[in-house]
């Protein structure tokens, strides 16, 4: 019985993060496959479709449009909608805080996610693994002043997290990359190599 535990169990730590990254790939291309998929379908007969055309088109549609960035008329042209849309209301708190957590994610102009730190919250602990989004403040001229930087603290087993400010004696710069920092995060530091070491030692002994 124990053996029968331990293959299962060796096999679900295996089958599981395959599967889970599979079935976000799978969602995400067929995202991109809707996006313009339905409009295809309306302009042209449904027989005449060719399943993965809509991913196709959109995929080409980010990349035209990644192309027309790097005009200056266009960049113009850009700036002038985001500044209207940044205008009205209801669209600004929407638009805004997707367009911060992009760049966010995509360092743009250096602005993103910037260093791995080690914070200790008082003098005895707790310690957390974070990451740096701000280390200056134009909007509050007191916050850096006062030397405090801005730390995102990814939540377990979860997407998301809290974003809190700390004094910088606070932080100790730590030097792994801001994705292993994550995943150790993501995962609550969860060695699953680890496991399957012990579960073969459990095997091991149960078959003996």
């Amino acid at each position: 019985m124990n053996r029968i535990r331990t293959i299962f169990i060796r096999g679900l730590i295996t089958l599981l993060p395959i599967a889970v990254t599979i079935y976000v790939i799978y969602a995400g291309v067929l995202i991109f496959e809707n996006f313009l998929g339905g409009l295809i379908k309306v302009l042209i007969s449904e027989d005449s479709y060719v399943p993965g055309l809509g991913f196709a088109l959109t995929l080409t549609l980010i990349f035209l449009f990644g192309l027309l960035l790097n005009n200056l008329i266009s960049q113009t042209i850009i700036r002038k909608l985001e500044e209207t849309l940044k205008s009205i209301p209801l669209i600004k708190a929407v638009y805004s805080p997707l367009r911060d957590l992009i760049n966010l994610f995509s360092n743009k102009n250096g602005k993103g996610l910037k260093s791995v730190v080690l914070v200790k919250w008082n003098e005895e602990g707790p310690y957390s693994v974070g990451l740096i989004t701000r280390d200056s403040f134009e909007e509050f001229p007191r916050l850096s002043q006062e030397g405090l930087v801005a730390v995102f603290i990814p939540f377990s087993y979860a997407l998301g997290g809290n974003t809190m400010l700390f004094k910088r004696k606070q932080v100790e710069l730590v030097d792994i990359p801001v994705e292993r920092a994550m995943q150790l995060a993501i995962t609550a530091w969860v060695q699953a190599d680890t496991y399957e070491k012990d579960l073969t030692l459990q095997g091991k002994k149960s078959h003996e």
